[in-house]
């Protein structure tokens, strides 16, 4: 096989496969019965035109047969006259006319049967057509059964082209969602680690932990101040001599971190203060 030969074999089975997806039967069946159709309406229209013409043969030979009979009477008009003369062109004329008639009478005849013949074939290629039209009606049916079931079938095993272009969408869907699950997860731990911090602040990591530890201990700090002040105003329903102890013992603690300088008069001054906070 020659390579055009090769080729066109080719571009005809590519053709056929394109047609062949392209076909739909329905479409066919009604396009083939409206043919059919078309071909009845031909042969319809055959007929009258040949019943026309045989009608038309048909008066000729009518007005044939009335020149006969005319010619009949002149031939006898003639001969009463004596005229043979003229009846003898009379009897030739009738028999030119009858040799057309008998002419006529044959075309008539072959267009009877011509007619009759087209008839025939009229009437069996309606019945076809009808039984064609049965047939196509109940392929159309059948196809589109076939057709709604396939689609059924294919939405259920999501195998046909629109199934599958909604899988394709549901897996986009779902890598998309993951990818933001994701991206939502690093950036939420990203904000834990202080790296976005870092871009706004001139601190690094030692400062953080440094902060973190002062302000940890500020909070053990006040945390202590407030368990000590708790414990005190549990503890202040003691006895008064108790509170003059503690506070002459706070004195002296005061008077030996006071600066040799300090007047009598301060010193008791700052020891009347403590007295009235304690109380």
């Amino acid at each position: 096989m020659g390579i055009l030969s090769r080729a066109s074999y080719v571009v005809r089975s590519k053709v056929n496969a394109l047609l062949n997806r392209a076909e739909d039967p329905s479409e066919t069946l009604d396009y083939s019965y409206e043919q059919m159709r078309d071909e009845l309406q031909d042969v319809k229209q055959g007929i009258a035109d040949l019943t026309t013409q045989k009608k038309r043969l048909e008066i000729q030979k009518r007005r044939l047969e009335e020149n006969v009979e005319k010619h009949n009477d002149q031939a006898r008009e003639a001969v009463r006259q004596d005229r043979d003369d003229l009846a003898r062109q009379a009897l030739e004329k009738k028999q030119a006319k009858m040799s057309q008639i008998e002419e006529l009478e044959t075309q008539i005849a072959d267009l009877q049967n011509t007619q009759d013949n087209l008839v025939e074939k009229k009437n069996e290629l309606q019945n076809r057509i009808e039984e064609f039209r049965t047939k196509k009606e109940t392929m159309k049916a059948r196809y589109e059964a076939a057709e709604a079931s396939s689609r059924v079938s294919e939405a259920m095993t999501g195998v046909g082209d629109e199934m599958e272009d909604v899988s394709r969408a549901i897996e986009r869907a779902e890598e998309r969602t993951d990818e933001m699950e994701a991206r939502a997860e690093a950036m939420d731990e990203l904000v834990d680690t202080g790296a976005f911090d870092d871009a706004l602040s001139d601190k690094d990591s030692i400062d953080r932990e440094l902060e973190s530890g002062r302000t940890a201990s500020e909070v053990d700090a006040e945390l202590e101040t407030l368990k000590a002040e708790v414990d005190g105003q549990s503890q202040s329903g003691g006895s008064g001599d108790r509170d003059e102890a503690d506070a002459d013992a706070e004195l002296d603690d005061v008077e030996s971190d006071v600066d040799v300088d300090v007047s009598d008069a301060e010193v008791e001054a700052e020891l009347e203060e403590l007295k009235d906070d304690e109380q």
